[in-house]
């Protein structure tokens, strides 16, 4: 007869199916009838949570066994059994509930945002941190903590298409969060599989959605309607205008595209209890309308509060979180590993005397072209002037893409009007800061306008062209290949940056060979989907790692300029097109220069031609401009649109006329387009310091202020304390492993990356770590890298407590030592130990405790019940019943202590015996120590949770009893030379 599932308490343990398990709080509704427990292993994780019918099998109370005195252990093996429990928690008792269960190890600075957002009831929360610091994981730590806690349901990502993919495997990689792609590519497939009258978003739970997919009339309203409780939306500054007669009296296509994505905005935020979280690296960027647009998007109040006030700034603080790398470089005594600088170095080339004709009878063309259509007509003269810089750009970037361009036909000789060239020919030409969507533009552009196809005259250009392929008639690309040896030479793997595809093709096709045996070149551009560009990147990684001495080069156009991060397998940017907005190269080098990074200094080498007539404007008005900025002030601030355009413009007409005019007139028509470009780029200098100075005010009055470091430092001790340090991380794997067979090289205990032969483990063991790191070729290389730097590329392991390899070395280690059946070389940790050592002066036995706790969580959808776990090293000292109980730093330290003599196999045995079955005497104690516990964790989830009264109403931390004893080790002073037969001294 099996005993009713009411007799069990949530967090009981019973035994079923040959094992051990914990009740779960879903047992008490998950059956009408109380017929169902739901159960989790012990030790386990959510993952393996089953469903028991008592009525149907058999299902009896249980309590944990004691250790057997017989299967004694060492001093190491107290630590290593200490360290596999902690490592391996799954369900921690803290107030941060995510953190034990996800696959990343948030850096101190990282946990501001989360401590903010846990401190409203609807979390509304902007996060600019500058790019690389790691706004994506900030993010993602606030999504997985709301749905631990039951305040979300559900998730929506709003992003561009080219970043879905990224968005969906750090979710579910590193947070285990199982998202949906839903982009215009998938939604026809999904939608076959919708019951009548369902909804993508009714059926499934956390969906990626592309931001201009779901921004259209059409499917805006179904979104809205069934949105999730939770929305990130990324690059969250392309989704805002001042309002909506500034972005009519601007027009153009890209400012209509943002006051679409705008107003989806302002209906998601129209429901007050829908959490919202914004993601920018550029909040404000000196437009203050704008900025207040997005704020406005938190709370209406913001919009137009006096934000130079104090009330006006505490109330923004509370909502927006901004630092540089400066701020959190070293941030709570812990430093930060990104690079410590960029060096940036210029290489000049000329072009040869064949390169330099075609580029001259180019531009002569391209000016009669320009003056001819400006007789005609305003739209004629639109669309001559975007084939013009068409042609030219190609001409500059490479005798491929001149080519291409020569033969195609221009865009803008598809509008009907002067402003729809303008809106068909800018985004593909001028790199405007804020198209947030790269795809598609870095095909070569078209320059013939007529419908006929290519004229004679283009004809006779790109056949020209087609003819300075290669180093000896194309000394930019001969640039290329001196700067690319060099910097293999000295041990970088560079990305070349290429702005259009032509161009990227080419190049990697001129470099084959050029660069040694060991060096692998592979290209990436638009032509491949997002996805096949990242396994793209990671098929060169893989092959250029066979070989120690390989070395790897990418060449790329800008679609990987954004989302994509390169840390780690590039270190250096060579930009072998200069792009004409210098955010375009802060996006460039920022996909290397960022947190991951293992050098401390990343190249940038730019090429630029001395006599093209285009570079050398290019970089010194722009990129140098930008570069000055960024130092002075330690932020990136975009160049601003409107001026920029107007110093390419005026250098464009400035070579245009260069090329067409003549006669008398020639010379004082240069000199007045000449002193027009002066003036624009002073214009420029004014208006981007201008910006420059008030993002930097903007930076200061706006600084995280809402949570004190005091206050960061509190949590991030209460979490390493629960879930073990990053130190004792290190030592636990390099002991672990080394005692379960495998040959480490490499590193110290204490710090340092190192290798681990596997093909010694247990097979269990390899399998599984196989697994954790995604690697099926680990396997036979037979070789898994451990990285000290959290931030690792697939098929490498971090040495964090949350990385699926070391989980899954702590899950080998504790099943193991519970399990005495299992072969001595497989069980590195011992339950049960006797040292003898100068470490203590009395008899001290340390304890191994685990408890169980049963949560009350308030959320915003009900009461929330939860089983958690917590490990605690308690000490005492003499016997049992007459225990004197030492403090947790006392117990703690004992875990380093070393044995100074052995101790006789049969004394250490009846020292065991005897404490052991004297261990009934301190369970008074264990279980005082248990309700202090929960009274410890109860105030955590308090202080965590803030003032509020509704985030407060109901919260119960419930010790459940007895208490875990998984290990008891006891430490004899040396002094004590004669030991009665009884074990004691």
């Amino acid at each position: 007869m099996t005993t009713p599932t009411t007799a069990y308490a949530v967090g009981s343990l019973v035994t079923a199916r040959g094992r051990d398990w914990v009740v779960l709080p879903d047992s008490a509704v998950a059956g009408a009838e109380d017929d169902l427990l739901v159960l989790r292993p012990l030790g386990g994780s959510d993952d393996d949570v089953a469903a028991v019918f008592p009525a149907v099998e058999d299902v009896t109370g249980a309590r944990f066994a004691p250790p057997d005195p017989a299967d004694l252990g060492d001093a190491a093996a107290a630590g290593l059994l200490r360290s596999a429990l902690r490592i391996g928690f799954r369900n921690g008792a803290g107030p941060l509930r995510s953190l034990a269960g996800i696959a990343v190890e948030p850096r101190p600075y990282q946990l501001v945002p989360l401590l903010m957002a846990l401190r409203q009831d609807t979390v509304r929360l902007l996060i600019s941190d500058d790019v690389g610091i790691g706004k994506t994981v900030e993010a993602a730590l606030i999504a997985a903590e709301l749905l631990a806690q039951g305040d979300a349901r559900g998730l929506a990502v709003l992003c561009s298409p080219a970043l879905a993919e990224q968005w969906q495997a750090e979710l579910r990689s590193k947070f285990g969060i199982d998202a949906e792609l839903i982009l215009a590519s998938t939604v026809p497939r999904l939608e076959r599989g919708l019951d009548y009258g369902q909804s993508l978003f009714d059926k499934y739970r956390h969906v990626i959605v592309s931001t201009d997919f779901i921004k259209s009339p059409r499917h805006r309203d179904d979104f809205v309607q069934h949105c999730p409780d939770l929305v990130i939306v990324d690059e969250a500054h392309t989704c805002v205008t001042a309002d909506a007669a500034t972005a009519a009296a601007a027009g153009g296509r890209r400012r209509a595209h943002n006051q679409l994505r705008h107003e989806l905005l302002q209906r998601i935020a129209a429901d007050a209890d829908r959490h919202l979280l914004l993601v920018t690296a550029t909040p404000h960027s000196g437009k203050d309308e704008s900025f207040r647009a997005l704020i406005g998007l938190l709370d209406p109040r913001l919009e137009n509060a006096d934000l130079s006030s104090d009330a006006g700034r505490r109330h923004l603080a509370r909502h927006f979180v901004q630092r540089r790398r400066a701020d959190i470089r070293r941030y709570l005594g812990e430093d930060t590993e990104f690079p410590s600088d960029r060096l940036f170095k210029d290489e000049t080339y000329r072009l040869t005397p064949a390169y330099k004709a075609l580029l001259e009878d180019a531009i002569a063309y391209a000016g009669e072209r320009v003056s001819d259509a400006a007789g005609r007509n305003r739209r004629e003269a639109r669309i001559a002037w975007w084939s013009a810089i068409a042609l030219l750009r190609s001409l500059v970037s490479s005798p491929r893409a001149a080519a291409q361009t020569l033969t195609t036909r221009s865009t803008s000789a598809l509008a009907r009007s002067e402003q729809e060239a303008d809106e068909l020919g800018r985004p593909i030409i001028a790199d405007l800061a804020e198209d947030d969507n790269l795809e598609g533009l870095d095909a070569a552009p078209g320059a013939e306008t007529e419908l006929g196809g290519a004229s004679a005259r283009l004809k006779e250009l790109a056949e020209r062209a087609a003819a300075l392929e290669g180093p000896e008639h194309d000394l930019k690309l001969a640039l290329l290949i001196k700067q690319l040896k060099s910097l293999l030479a000295d041990g970088y793997h560079p990305i070349v940056f290429c702005r259009y595809i032509p161009t990227a093709e080419y190049v990697a096709e001129q470099l084959d060979g050029k660069l040694g045996r060991k060096t692998v070149v592979r290209a990436v551009t638009g032509t491949l989907s997002p996805q096949q560009r990242l396994t793209r990147i990671e098929e060169l990684a893989a092959e250029a790692t066979e070989d120690p001495a390989a070395r790897r080069v990418l060449i790329a156009t800008d679609c990987l300029s954004e989302g994509v991060n390169l840390q780690h397998h590039f270190d250096a940017v060579l930009h072998y097109d200069l792009a004409w907005n210098p955010t375009r190269h802060e996006q460039r080098e920022g996909r290397v220069d960022r947190f991951g990074q293992k050098r401390d200094e990343v190249r940038v080498v730019t090429l630029y031609g001395s006599d093209n007539g285009i570079d050398g404007k290019v970089l010194d008005v722009l990129i140098k401009k930008h570069r000055e900025i960024r130092k002075a002030t330690g932020i990136c601030v975009p160049v601003p649109d409107e001026t920029s355009a107007g110093v390419t413009d005026a250098l464009i007409e400035w070579l245009l006329m260069r090329g067409s005019a003549d006669g008398a007139d020639r010379g004082e028509q240069l000199s007045l387009f000449e002193s027009n470009l002066s003036s624009t780029s002073q214009q420029l200098d004014v208006d981007w310091n201008s910006l420059a100075e008030v993002e930097r005010a903007s930076r200061s009055r706006y600084a995280q202020g809402a949570v004190h470091p005091d206050e960061v430092a509190a949590e991030v001790a209460a979490v390493r304390a629960a879930l073990g340090q990053v130190g004792e991380v290190r030592g636990f794997v390099r002991t672990a492993l080394r005692a379960l067979g495998a040959q480490l090289v490499g590193g110290t205990p204490t710090e340092g990356d190192f290798t681990a032969a596997t093909h010694g483990l247990p097979v269990g063991l390899r399998e599984s770590v196989t697994a954790a790191v995604g690697s099926p070729e680990l396997g036979s290389a037979g070789k898994l890298w451990f990285r000290h730097n959290p931030a690792v590329p697939r098929g490498e392991a971090a040495l964090v407590r949350t990385d699926p390899a070391v989980g899954a070395i702590a899950q080998f280690v504790l099943n193991a030592a519970l399990d005495d059946q299992l072969p001595a070389q497989h069980r590195p940790a011992r339950r049960c130990g006797v040292i003898r050592t100068n470490a203590v002066s009395k008899r001290t036995t340390l304890l191994l405790v685990r408890y169980r706790f049963h949560l009350t969580l308030p959320s915003r959808t009900g009461e929330r019940q939860l089983v958690a776990e917590d490990a605690r090293l308690l000490a005492f000292e003499g016997a049992p019943a007459q225990a004197a109980w030492l403090d947790e730093d006392t117990a703690l330290a004992l875990t380093a202590a070393q044995a100074t003599e052995n101790t006789a196999p049969e004394l250490a045995q009846a020292t065991a015996e005897r404490i052991l079955g004297a261990l009934d005497a301190v369970t008074e104690y264990l279980d005082a120590h248990g309700a202090q516990r929960a009274t410890e964790l109860s105030e955590a989830h308090r202080r965590v949770r803030g003032a509020s009264e509704q985030r407060l109403r109901g919260l119960r931390v419930e010790v459940q009893k007895p208490a875990d004893v998984l290990g008891v080790y006891v430490y004899l002073p040396v002094a004590a030379a004669a030991m009665n037969s009884d074990g004691r001294a």
